[in-house]
């Protein structure tokens, strides 16, 4: 029960669309009718301008840190000491399924980058910041949010193998070890229409792409 109750918590908080609410609060628009039709950072960037790219990006990072970090606290006495750092990944992983695929919104969610960021710096927080360095110096040479996606991706993967070593699969760390490669490879797969756009030389930067969102009248 204390398992399932994890889940829940951290899946419903990771599923909040903080992307979705914040156009339509700024803009009074539906995201899921503009851009990529994706409720992540990088396309309400695109759509309603660059600064809400940081504030949902910012957003997504603390529903993965916030849940991942107190929510294992709050059940910490239904759990044996030894069990605690695989609650956190657990939570953390609930966090990230929440956000890529909403109850709420037809499972069709974002990336999972923001808020597999926030989560992995509470569970893996070395292999986190690699990553996040990884992902704002690409970001900040290429101004590509995917293509910062996947180098960070890759690097969290790398990073965390490289701190487990000799045995990642230890019986205390199997789960940060499985993670470190499940969620960036659902991250990867989920980019996949932007791997090809990368390829084919396609791919927008956020300074570029649809004319900012004018705010919707009401009457």
């Amino acid at each position: 029960m204390a398992w399932l109750l994890v889940f829940l918590i951290c899946y419903f908080a990771g599923s909040i669309p903080f992307g979705l609410i914040l156009c339509w609060w700024v803009r009074g628009i539906d995201i899921r009718q503009h851009g990529s039709k994706n409720i992540g950072a990088t396309n309400v960037g695109r759509v309603i301008g660059h600064k809400w790219f940081w504030v949902v990006f910012a957003f997504d990072a603390l529903k993965g840190a916030l849940p991942t970090l107190l929510v294992p606290m709050l059940f910490r006495d239904w759990f044996a000491p030894e069990q605690m750092n695989h609650v956190a990944v657990f939570a953390g992983l609930a966090t990230i399924l929440g956000h890529m695929f909403p109850c709420w919104l037809k499972f069709a969610g974002g990336k999972g980058v923001a808020t597999g960021l926030g989560a992995t710096l509470v569970f893996a927080p070395y292999a986190g910041l690699v990553a996040l360095v990884a992902f704002l110096v690409t970001y900040g040479i290429w101004r590509v949010v995917s293509l910062g996606s996947l180098v960070a991706s890759a690097a969290f993967m790398i990073a965390e193998i490289i701190i487990l070593l000799p045995n990642p699969f230890t019986a205390e760390n199997w789960s940060v070890a499985t993670i470190s490669i499940v969620v960036p490879t659902l991250i990867i797969i989920r980019h996949k229409s932007n791997i090809v756009r990368l390829l084919n030389s396609r791919e927008l930067s956020t300074k570029s792409g649809e004319k900012p969102a004018e705010k919707t009248k009401t009457p």
